[in-house]
């Protein structure tokens, strides 16, 4: 099956496509027979030659009604755009295709009616140059007039064969994906009860299948799809469910906007970064509506960093909702009709605390291109649960440690080995650590990814990981007595000279290094041994992020040592290094 939905101005002829298409009149209500205009969503299907089935969601085009419109294609894979040959170029043609390209519909076809009523050329051609600018810029055009029989068969001829074709290249959704569905109408049938419709994009609803909504699960007693009741239908389609409550009243907290999804696979989240597409970037409305899905709610958006990346935005929700990675939306404020696209690039993201942590998010964000490797390097570490969860395959990171259900970022494991290894091998460590005293030392949420990392010469042991630090080479012994007075104060550093003086090259560095003895941070530079220890706590009273300026005079020491110590808190997973060569403490 296909869904269509339409789009375009009021009174441009949509409803009319729609009836000359399936012979069923999409308007449904009293009301918008009277008036001819369609106020609601309205839907239609057919047996389309070439496509099969193909179901329409006719969509009101009066500016009133934007929000109705947004509830009918949001979940909706293609459009038919609709302009009259009659008229000029209209704001409402304007504002729906708008919201068609920030939801990322790239498959579609464009119609211009009444061309019995006026030369179509101007108003091809204008939609065209609209187009051009959007994700719709390449889809096939067909020119109508249904003024009469002929004209409407015509009409039902060219545009059925079109849409046919442009159908045939519509990607084919996965049948066993997780279901999501976006209620658009709820009502009540005697004998049936609540029933709900909606657009099922991806995935199958089975009849007897238990999905969890707003008020908590419920049942799936009957399914229908195009009049037709089924044992199971597979997205993408146009579905009507019959439900019956598995908790008290979770069949009366359904309603236009609520989600239906497969148990435990979404997150339900309340707290969004998200990346904002559109005009006027800078004049963000603090309180705008976001539309996604058939839902519309108030969220706050803050902008993270305004002035660099005025598109970075962080969305507070007035209540959950069941969102993954590259979801996509639309931001509108009830006082312009600007619309703004959104892309969810991450469904959870990390409190803001610190100052200068909402630009840092910024840069972490800018790294974000929804795969699952980038979003665990930015991130570290992840559960397993909460990245599939999260729209993200937990596979598709190589290198990764594994264990527990974490995933650990190879660059996060290294940080952690080494910091494990300097746990083990401080003075108060000698009768060894409890995992747990272990993990945290590490900067790990659970001791089994300890075994992940790594615990070189380290063994468990009576409940606790043990070692012996090796013992200071006998050869480097003197050497190393006479170069404890240079080691003072905490951050200085004896000059390559000095380090020749007493014999001491690379090597033999590191050798004193692995012993615990001094902290060597490569090449010819070393201090004495917790020096980074030690520095963490006069860097954290500095204003974040910090320059290097900054962190060489908190510390005392030469533009040198500053320069090493930085980057091996960077490589043990302490300090972050940020695009324009600033840090901030993790």
């Amino acid at each position: 099956m296909h869904v269509v939905a339409t789009a375009g101005h009021v009174d441009h002829g949509k409803s009319t496509l729609v009836r000359a298409l399936t012979g069923a009149d999409p308007d449904r209500l009293a009301e918008e027979q009277r008036r001819g205009l369609t106020i609601e969503l309205g839907y239609a299907w057919t047996d389309l030659p070439g496509a099969g089935e193909v179901a329409f969601v006719d969509v009101p085009g009066h500016e009133r009604f934007v929000a109705t419109m947004l509830a009918g294609v949001g979940p909706v894979p293609v459009a038919v755009l609709v302009v009259a040959a009659d008229d000029p170029w209209m704001p409402q043609a304007a504002e729906h295709l708008a919201v068609l390209d920030a939801l990322g519909v790239a498959h579609g076809l464009l119609v211009v009616s009444r061309a019995d009523l006026a030369d179509p050329a101007p108003a091809l051609a204008r939609a065209r140059e609209e187009l051009s600018r959007t994700g719709l810029a390449h889809v096939p055009h067909v020119v109508t007039a249904a003024g009469d029989d002929e004209g409407a068969a015509t009409l039902r001829t060219e545009v059925g064969a079109a849409l046919a074709r442009v159908l045939a290249g519509v990607p084919a959704p996965d049948p066993g994906a997780d279901v999501r569905l976006w209620v658009d109408r709820v009502f009540h049938v005697r004998g049936t009860g609540t029933v709900v419709t909606g657009t099922l994009p991806a995935g199958t609803v089975h009849e007897g299948d238990v999905l969890d909504g707003p008020g908590g699960p419920v049942r799936v007693r009957r399914v229908e799809s195009l009049g037709r009741r089924r044992d199971a239908v597979t997205g993408v389609a146009r579905v009507a469910l019959a439900l019956a409550d598995r908790s008290p009243g979770a069949v009366d907290a359904l309603g236009r906007g609520a989600a239906l999804v497969t148990p435990g696979a979404f997150l339900d989240v309340d707290l969004l970064d998200v990346e904002v597409t559109g005009p006027d970037l800078d004049r963000l409305p603090e309180r705008p509506l976001l539309h996604v899905g058939s839902t519309q709610l108030a969220v706050h958006a803050r902008p993270l960093d305004p002035a660099r990346a005025p598109g970075l935005v962080r969305l507070r929700l007035e209540r959950p909702l069941p969102l993954r990675v590259g979801d996509r939306a639309v931001l509108r404020s009830t006082g312009d009709r600007v619309v703004r696209g959104v892309r969810v690039l991450d469904p959870r993201p990390p409190s803001l605390r610190r100052r200068g942590a909402a630009r840092a998010r910024a840069v972490d964000l800018a790294r974000l291109d929804g795969s699952t490797a980038a979003d665990l390097r930015v991130r570290g570490l992840a559960r397993e649960d909460d990245l599939r969860r999260a729209g993200l395959d937990p596979a598709a990171t190589p290198g990764a440690a594994r264990a527990g259900g974490w995933l650990l970022d190879p660059a996060r494991a290294e940080q952690a080995a080494e910091r494990v290894r300097a746990a083990l091998g401080a003075p108060g460590a000698a009768d060894g650590l409890a995992p747990a005293e272990l993990a945290q030392a590490a900067g790990l949420p659970d001791p089994a990814l300890l075994d992940a990392v790594g615990v070189p010469g380290a063994r468990l042991e009576g409940g606790r990981w043990r070692t012996r630090g090796p013992e200071v080479p006998p050869d480097l012994a003197a050497a190393l007595e006479a170069l404890r007075a240079d080691l003072e104060p905490a951050f200085a550093a004896p000059s390559a000279d000095r380090l020749r003086e007493l014999g001491l090259d690379t090597r033999a560095l590191a050798r004193l290094d692995r012993a615990g003895a001094v902290l060597h941070l490569g090449g010819a530079v070393v201090v004495r041994a917790g020096a980074d220890d030690e520095a963490l706590p006069l860097l954290a009273a500095l204003e974040q992020p910090f320059p290097v300026t900054a962190a060489r005079s908190a510390l005392g020491t030469s533009r040198r040592v500053a320069l090493a110590l930085l980057a091996h808190l960077d490589r043990t997973g302490r300090t972050v290094r940020l695009a324009d060569d600033t840090r901030r403490l993790r």
